[in-house]
């Protein structure tokens, strides 16, 4: 029988001072600090630097979400005069996915949402009017049901050649973490984005790879380190405090990831190649996919093997699942082959799916044998992921990086992590 981590929280605080803090980026992308540990802190450097500790056979994996203007700011004319509400889109309806299906739609969407200063929004519609290359927009916003805090919105605007992702970008404002109390400037729409983002669908960067200028990818080239892309869309979620004394009773956010065949392939080559210990995920996000890519493989394989097997085209990685799959003994490439054989079977090109992978002290990583990340809140998921690669080590590392300037959270410094599987 399966018994969750009993995990207690507390064991995962420490002290962050708010001038240890970034609030904002540094001058130049690649001048934010990088420790390198490998069982113990062997170097203070730079990103820009970071290629000096890479083997040259090593494959990185980068997370190219784009993060999208989530927040969208609306007037309501009241008893009391005008009141503002904020809407702060989370993730599309089951009916407008993958992502890339509610950002091209026309006409409307249905989204998941958070709503500022819902109480002065009891009913009614609520209409915003803007100009898209000379064309008057009639935008509007919709309450359709509410669930659990958040709301299910239907948009509308009375142009179909207009993309819900063009109004976003023309009235949508850039959603900075919650802990940086100000506007968003035209400074964070560049540097709160990755130089390589590219799939609209995030409401939250990437961080680690917010590090890596043009500069930097020319040195990884120069070094014959790969430089691999797939997709996971960030969601709110990542910035929730865990509220629970321990772990067990935590809800973890469920997230969208979208990765190509080739590049399952290309993972399957890597594992069977004589050098295989040099995965390393950029980002706690390209490790969740990297990590969901085998358990949802292993689901696949398991139900491949049975006679009575009934295709079922949608995945999804519940929370605990990696751990309650544990004793199965199915090495990466019987996996991910067998993720292969379900995009075969659906004619599809990309995978995708849905992933609540919770990584906490304990669990066994199966593809990455490193990551590239930010320093991180206390008590946070996160925090857990650093604690299941470095053990009790990560109060040494977070101590040192405390005492000798590293900046913290998003707009901070950073570390590579190799992972002991030993």
């Amino acid at each position: 029988m399966f018994i969750k981590p009993n995990i207690e929280i507390a064991s995962f605080d420490y002290i962050l001072p708010e001038e240890k803090i970034a609030f904002t980026p540094a001058s130049n992308r690649a001048d934010s600090k990088l420790l390198v540990w490998d069982k113990e802190i062997i170097e203070t450097s730079q990103y820009k630097h970071i290629a000096n500790f890479l083997p040259s056979n090593a494959a990185l994996f980068f997370n190219n979400s784009k993060v999208i203007a989530a927040r969208l700011f609306f007037e309501k004319q009241t008893n009391n005069g005008q009141s503002n509400i904020e809407i702060f889109c989370l993730e599309p309806s089951a009916n407008f996915t993958p992502m890339i299906k509610a950002m091209e739609s026309t006409k409307s969407v249905d989204w998941f949402c958070l709503i500022g200063g819902a109480k002065k929004w009891k009913e009614g519609i609520l209409t915003k009017e803007i100009f898209i290359e000379d064309k008057l927009i009639h935008f509007n916003a919709e309450k359709l049901a509410q669930e659990n805090g958040q709301y299910l919105i239907r948009f509308s605007w009375n142009n179909e050649s207009i993309s819900f992702s063009e109004l976003l970008t023309h009235i949508g404002n850039i959603p900075l973490p919650p802990y940086i109390e100000r506007a968003a400037t035209t400074e964070d729409k560049d540097r709160y984005q990755t130089t390589y983002a590219k799939e609209e669908g995030s409401v939250a960067a990437p961080t680690a790879g917010l590090h890596f200028s043009k500069e930097v990818f020319e040195q990884l080239a120069t070094k014959n380190i790969q430089t691999n892309f797939l997709t996971l869309h960030v969601g709110a979620g990542t910035f929730m405090p865990v509220k629970v004394a321990t772990i067990d009773e935590h809800v973890m956010h469920a997230e969208f990831i979208d990765v190509d065949i080739n590049t399952i392939q290309h993972l399957i080559k890597l594992l069977d190649a004589p050098n295989k210990e040099n995965i390393v995920a950029v980002g706690t996000t390209s490790l969740r996919t990297l990590e969901s890519l085998y358990w949802l493989g292993v689901q696949q394989f398991n139900a491949q093997q049975k006679d009575n097997y009934v295709h079922n085209p949608t995945l999804n990685l519940t929370q605990w699942e990696a751990y309650e799959l544990e004793t199965n003994q199915i090495n990466p490439t019987l996996a991910l082959s067998a993720l292969i054989k379900h995009l075969e079977k659906t004619k599809s090109t990309h995978l995708f799916a849905k992933t609540q992978l919770m990584v906490t002290p304990g669990y066994h990583f199966k593809i990455c044998n490193a990551l590239v990340t930010n320093f991180h809140q206390p008590k946070s998921t996160l925090l857990l992921i650093i604690a299941a690669i470095t053990g009790d080590e990560w109060k040494t590392i977070y101590n040192y990086a405390l005492n000798n300037q590293f900046r913290f959270l998003s707009y901070g410094d950073g570390s590579l992590l190799w992972i002991n599987k030993n």
